[in-house]
Parts: structure tokens; sequence; C-alpha cells
């Protein structure tokens, strides 16, 4: 009888432990929103709540497609919803638009990165599409160093990439004349490493190692997918975002 009461109450003791410990939360999806929003909040969250967000960077249409396919509970992306899902479809996944819910939670800023060592401080909008298109060659031509220009550009980021040629470079290509990346990450990484380079890259991902120039808003909708109507966990983080976690979004 004593062995069965022991047993009875080792469980409750593991029952309650794994209350404390809270629930486990994946969400994945494209950098940028990652990095501004999920990434940031994820310490706070997780003190506040006792619960684990898991946190799977990919691209907006693969995080779409995991929450298909049941991967995460909660895709994200810094791009059109539409995007998303056109994406998702062209690699053959099947997208039920009436089963799932999209809302915004935040707005990603693309932000212009130099290197630290760069002295010009503002860019317009004319002076960013000459550098982009090799029509302005050499820092000088925009107040900078006698030095040529050296664009840094993620072939990884087709949201971010289609948005800026769209309203900062008016339909213009990208010069040719590159250096060819991949990711968000690897593009801070360029520019970082290269005083001569410029890129662009969300606002999240700004540190130390570059340098913000001050440039024309570029803003696009932080959205958050999920499989019909959050369930109760994902719905305390959409209002930890919303609330106490505001503090901590990058913008």
């Amino acid at each position: 009888m004593k062995a069965m009461v022991k047993l009875a109450v080792c469980g409750l003791v593991v029952l309650a432990s794994a209350t404390a410990y809270g629930e486990d939360i994946k969400v994945g999806g494209g950098g940028a929103s990652i990095s501004a929003v999920f990434n940031p909040i994820k310490a706070p969250f997780e003190k506040a709540t006792g619960d684990t967000l898991i946190i799977l960077q990919s691209s907006p249409k693969d995080g779409l497609i995991d929450l298909v396919k049941g991967k995460v509970e909660m895709a994200t992306g810094a791009v059109p919803f539409e995007s998303m899902a056109s994406g998702a479809e062209k690699e053959g996944v099947k997208v039920n638009r009436d089963a799932l819910v999209v809302q915004q939670i935040a707005e990603n800023r693309t932000a212009i990165f130099v290197h630290p060592s760069n002295k010009v401080a503002k860019l317009s909008k004319e002076q960013l599409k000459g550098i982009f298109t090799g029509k302005i060659g050499n820092w000088k031509e925009v107040g900078g160093d006698d030095k040529d220009i050296i664009v840094v550009w993620g072939k990884g980021t087709p949201g971010q990439n289609a948005q800026f040629q769209k309203e900062i470079l008016d339909g213009a290509g990208v010069t040719k004349d590159i250096l060819d990346t991949t990711n968000y990450a690897k593009i801070k990484e360029g520019v970082s490493a290269t005083p001569e380079a410029i890129g662009i890259d969300p606002f999240g991902m700004a540190d130390a190692s570059v340098k913000v120039v001050e440039a024309p808003a570029l803003i696009s909708p932080i959205l958050v997918v999920t499989q019909g109507k959050p369930s109760a966990k994902l719905q305390k983080v959409l209002d930890y975002i919303k609330g106490d976690g505001d503090k901590y979004v990058k913008k």
C-alpha cells in the first residue's frame, strides 16, 4: 500500500514538474521576421511564461510549408501572404488558404548597411538607385572616400530584393558587378568584412559590425500564419508580442 502511495506521489510530482516547465511552441519562417521579433522576445517570453519558443529560421515560403506539414505551429514572414503561399505551391505543396489565419504582428524595416569605417551617413533614393544599378561606382560621388563601391547582394532574400527593386530602383535591375552572397546573415558578414561594401538587410540584423545609413524608409508587414484560430498557447505568444514584449521588438 505504501509503495502504491509513493508511486502516486511520484506521478503527481512528475506531472507538476512537466506543467511547471511549460509548453514548447514551434515557429518557423523568414530571417527578417525572426531577427526583428522572435529572436529578441525569446528569452524574456520564456522567463515570463515558462514556455519554450523553438525558432526554426528558413524563409517565409519554407515556414509556410513547415506549417502545412505540421512541423511548426506558426509560420512567419516579412512578405505578403500571397507570396508565401505561391512560393509553397511552386514547391508542390497544396495551401488551403481558407484554413489559415493571417495576422500582422509588427513591421519590418529594410536598412542600408555599410562598413563602420565608411564616413557616408545618409543616402537619397537617387543615390541608392545609382549605386545599386552601377551608375555610381565610387564612394566619392556620394560624399565618401575615393574607393570603388562594392554592392553585396543576397540571392537568398527574394522578398526583400523585390521590394527594394520596386520601391528604390523603380523596377531597374541590380548591377551585375556584385559581391554575390546568400542570406541575411551572409549579407551582413560581407559588408562588415569589406570597407567598400554596401548592402540591404532587415534592421533587426544591425549590430556593431555594420553601420546603418540614413535612407528612405522601406517598410513591410511582419505576418504570422496559423492553422485556424490560434490555440491558447499560440495566442499567449501573440499577446506578449503586442504587450510586454513590444519593447524588445526591433523597429
